[in-house]
């Protein structure tokens, strides 16, 4: 199987890497200033409870303790999260991709098919961000926070296994 973005010449992986690394930080900062106004005793950790709420009772309990000020800073980041999913999937793929160089047969295996789940993992994202998008805007179908929260668990699983096989990849010898 073919590793993503190994059309890149091998010179420009590593500045792509910290471009988008650096990138991925900014705009997880941007996040952070948008997610201070959702953090309430209903959603005590701000837009993640909202992503794992589950069910249209704790969804709507969440979006019930949000002023209009706050349900406003949540439609703009569920917009701007997308822009956050191109550079985020970019720079572990990228930092996947130089972790598998010259590696063991079995690790750079590994990191192409996580590689891969960088990409799954924004396509989840999207589909997450739809449900959330869908429940902020009224609708009390009770398949969204289903999908929010099933599309979210595997987002961050293939993020949080992406990530450390990558910060791995110093270990890992030839």
């Amino acid at each position: 199987m073919k590793r993503p973005l190994e059309f890149i010449p091998q010179n420009l992986r590593k500045p792509m890497f910290y471009f988008f690394f650096v990138f991925t930080i900014v705009i997880f900062g941007v996040f952070r200033l948008l997610d201070a106004p959702l953090h309430t005793s209903a959603a005590p950790k701000g837009i993640v409870s909202f992503e794992l709420a589950r069910t249209v009772d704790a969804s709507q309990a969440m979006i019930n303790s949000w002023d209009s000020n706050a349900r406003l800073f949540a439609a703009f980041g569920l917009g701007f999260d997308y822009l956050f999913m191109f550079v985020y999937a970019l720079a572990l793929l990228l930092g996947l991709l130089l972790a598998g160089n010259e590696k063991a047969n079995w690790y750079r295996a590994l990191t192409i098919w996580l590689g891969w789940g960088a990409f799954a993992a924004a396509f989840f994202d999207m589909v997450e961000n739809y449900a959330l998008w869908r429940i902020l805007t009224g609708s009390l179908d009770p398949s969204f926070p289903q999908i929010a929260w099933l599309c979210a668990t595997v987002k961050f699983t293939l993020l949080i296994a992406g990530i450390l096989t990558a910060l791995a990849g110093k270990a890992v010898k030839r």
